[in-house]
């Protein structure tokens, strides 16, 4: 539709990652009041709703538009009996190509070149990254929205040690005191970027990386965006959600680290603070050794 004229609305902690798109007419930033914004979006006159969320807070603000809508169907039931149960009732397609169904009445098709992702004017400077790097790196994202999904810092420090290359570590603020422990190994080998870079800057960090060691979280799929090559690491999540690196067509090398047939495993289609049965199996059976072994058949 390339006469369609589109609008975005996020809420502000998210809106750095689609402030940049040059497909988006306008974004509609949500800070605190759900009334204020829905009267914003009444001014707008809208012809149709894309909602990609179909949750209670959508549902109110189609009520309250009263266009025609097409809602993404989150199989939020299959996704119960596959953690509650472990049985896999969802289909094996992935999350981006169940977003296009959403559109398809509108003629829109797949054009098989995967994620789009905008820095913006984020890029990084020369100097923001230490000269021993300059050459190549390895992007480590050892940072998670939730405890279940990080692989612990004792094998992040195993990998770092035993890897004879320039090493990158990403994550947020939080993170920053678990990247000094992994860094302190080798504080030429390794720099912790945790808490340094806003989001778009770490982005730039991943798009110039040689290849990216992620868990599963938000820069794994920004790296998937780039075509970096991937080593995905997962713990009480499972690419069977449909939510693992998307390339589109492109034929790009990348490898899914997870504990297969775990009984327990998936435990949560989100993640918990820590493992709710005190072992973490799913992330501590996967090896720093035979992510080595991955990395440098990919280097």
């Amino acid at each position: 539709m390339p006469d369609a004229e589109i609008h975005f609305l996020v809420k502000d902690k998210f809106l750095s990652v689609v402030e940049h798109n040059p497909y988006i007419d306008k974004i509609h930033v949500l800070a605190h009041s759900w009334e204020l914004m829905i009267e914003e979006l009444k001014t707008e006159e809208y012809d149709y709703i894309i909602d990609l969320h179909h949750n209670v807070k959508t549902v109110r603000i189609k009520r309250a538009l009263r266009k025609k809508s097409f809602s993404f169907y989150k199989l939020n039931i299959q996704k119960y009996f596959l953690t509650a149960f472990k049985i896999n009732l969802l289909p094996k397609i992935h999350i981006v190509d169940r977003y296009m169904k959403t559109v398809e009445s509108f003629g829109v098709k797949n054009d098989g070149e995967g994620l789009d992702y905008f820095i913006g004017p984020h890029e990084i400077k020369k100097e923001d990254i230490p000269a021993s790097h300059s050459a190549g790196y390895i992007a480590c994202v050892i940072g998670a929205a939730h405890g279940t999904k990080r692989w612990p810092v004792r094998k992040w420090k195993e990998f770092c040690e035993k890897m004879n290359h320039p090493i990158i570590l990403l994550g947020g603020k939080e993170d920053a005191a678990n990247g000094n422990e992994i860094a302190a190994i080798d504080t030429v080998k390794i720099y912790n970027a945790c808490g340094k870079f806003n989001i778009n800057e770490s982005a730039d960090i991943v798009k110039r990386a040689k290849l990216v060691i992620s868990n599963d979280t938000g820069l794994m799929h920004i790296a998937a965006a780039f075509k970096k090559p991937i080593l995905s690491l997962w713990g009480n999540t499972v690419p069977a959600f449909g939510m693992y690196p998307y390339y589109g067509d492109s034929l790009i090398p990348n490898f899914r680290f997870q504990v297969n047939k775990l009984w327990c495993r998936p435990c949560s289609k989100i993640g918990y603070k820590k493992c709710p049965l005190g072992h973490f199996k799913c992330m501590e059976k996967i090896e720093a050794d035979g992510v080595i072994v991955k990395v440098k058949a990919q280097l």
